[in-house]
């Protein structure tokens, strides 16, 4: 009979005490899975791999907040930029690729997010060696509309599904009488992109509301192309034009909340550009961000620093603290074995004691005693571990739902691989004072008592 069946058979001896035990380590290994677990998961969303984009271009303001609303559709844009500006961008030599985003409103049902763009945006990478899978056909009519993975599963939408849209956003009750039609569904991405509807630009231009008064449009170009005399003059002819044709001919007015006529390029906005520089020549994203803010029009920014930003000043911090609480909850676990098995040893002297009498030596005693510490200690890990995965497992599609963070459950952390030498070698520190009093027990006194 080794070591450890005879280790096994102390720890059934006292299977309440010895569950107890295993059970304390166990829920702190199972804490410390789902923190890497969860952040592997939020690491994983923010970082390079989820921006297949060199730049977003959006109104002056915060960099981490337009990458945020831009990119992950966490929160609310900063401003809109003029829609000739998109133009001017495109223009630029340094440019491969710009792709507009309008944002403002949500679903009726399930409250995803709505973003205008062009087909430009399924046509590009959306992730580093990521394209997009879509069942069904490109957008092609006014109110056509693409929707995310999450968005057909949680609302049941496929294509052909109608759908309605609320101005504003998820607190507001105005809800559009424009119908949306889904011609095509996104595959899972694992990026924001799974719980967003998307339409065609021209059509969120379409939807009544969307439009602002020509005074305030005049006001905001006036301020947007000051020093820019070209652009200015050619955005106050268009203003001009619409103003005559809007309110000369009433043919052209809106009808039945659905307008019949297109609105010039001076009277719309987008929220903000992803763009593109070309891959042969590095620096052209940043010369390109550097002229941008040495201006007072729009900014640039790499949708990369600000998120590597707060995973490290905020998100991070967060991490590390979760890690060494967990931790500190284990070494806890094994100070309570510790007392376990070290308490445990004024009963069993006179176990002990036969034991010796009958040709176990000092050292088997010993080592029947760590080997009790380390079966307490690694099981309870192991079945930490399982149940941490296993949580995980059970809980990734709630989520998914809740976050859009797409988990793999079974994702293994670098810290997990050395987690059971750590709990190992804590087995051998809370066990080596119990096993030196077993090693020391007096034969004769053991047996008398």
């Amino acid at each position: 009979m080794n070591l450890f069946t005879i280790a096994w058979k102390s720890i059934l001896q006292r299977r309440l005490a010895s569950c107890l035990t295993a059970l304390s380590i166990g829920l702190g290994v199972m804490l410390m899975v789902l923190v890497l677990v969860i952040f592997g998961a939020v690491d994983s969303a923010f970082t390079q791999r989820s921006v297949g984009y060199d730049l977003i271009i959006g109104p002056k303001g915060s960099d981490l907040q337009l990458v945020l609303s831009a990119v992950y559709r966490m929160q609310p844009p900063i401003e809109n930029l003029p829609y000739l500006y998109l133009d001017q961008i495109r223009r630029d030599r340094r440019v491969i690729s710009a792709v507009p985003l309008a944002f403002g409103d949500v679903t009726e049902i399930g409250a995803f997010p709505i973003v205008g763009t062009t087909t430009e945006y399924f046509e590009n990478e959306y992730m580093p060696g990521q394209s997009f899978r879509i069942r069904g056909t490109r957008i092609s009519a006014l109110f056509d509309a693409i929707i995310g993975a999450e968005v057909a599963r949680e609302n049941g939408w496929d294509v052909g599904s109608r759908f309605s849209i609320i101005h504003g956003g998820a607190e507001s009750e105005d809800v559009h009488d424009e119908q949306f039609t889904v011609v095509a569904v996104l595959d899972t991405t694992g990026t924001a992109n799974d719980r967003t509807v998307f339409l065609n630009l021209d059509g969120f231009y379409a939807i009544d509301g969307h439009e602002k008064p020509i005074d305030e449009v005049e006001k905001r170009l006036r301020d947007f192309y000051a020093a820019d005399t070209e652009r200015l003059s050619l955005a106050m002819n268009q203003l001009q034009e619409y103003r005559s044709r809007a309110s000369g001919n009433p043919e052209n007015a809106p009808a039945g909340g659905v307008k019949t006529y297109n609105s010039p390029d001076a009277m719309k906005e987008v929220t903000a550009i992803l763009v593109r520089t070309r891959p042969e020549t590095p620096f052209d994203a940043i010369s390109l961000s550097a002229e941008l803010q040495k201006g007072f029009q729009a900014m640039a920014v790499n949708p990369v620093r600000p998120i590597q930003r707060l995973m490290t000043g905020l998100l991070g911090n967060i991490q590390k603290a979760l890690v060494v609480l967990t931790a500190i909850i284990i070494l806890v676990s094994g100070v309570g074995i510790f007392v376990s098995i070290y308490n445990s040893m004024a009963d069993r002297r006179r176990e002990i004691g036969i034991m010796r009498a009958l040709g176990a030596g000092r050292h088997h005693v010993f080592g029947i005693v760590l080997a009790e510490s380390a079966l307490l200690c690694l099981g309870g890990a192991i079945a930490g571990w399982l149940a941490g995965h296993g949580l995980a497992v059970a809980t990734a599609p709630w989520v998914i739902r809740q976050t859009g963070l797409l988990i793999n459950p079974w994702s293994m952390n670098t810290l997990e691989f050395v987690l059971f030498p750590v709990v190992g070698g804590l087995a051998v520190l809370v066990g080596f004072l119990p096993a030196m009093t077993a090693y020391r027990t007096n034969v004769a006194d053991a047996l008398s008592s």
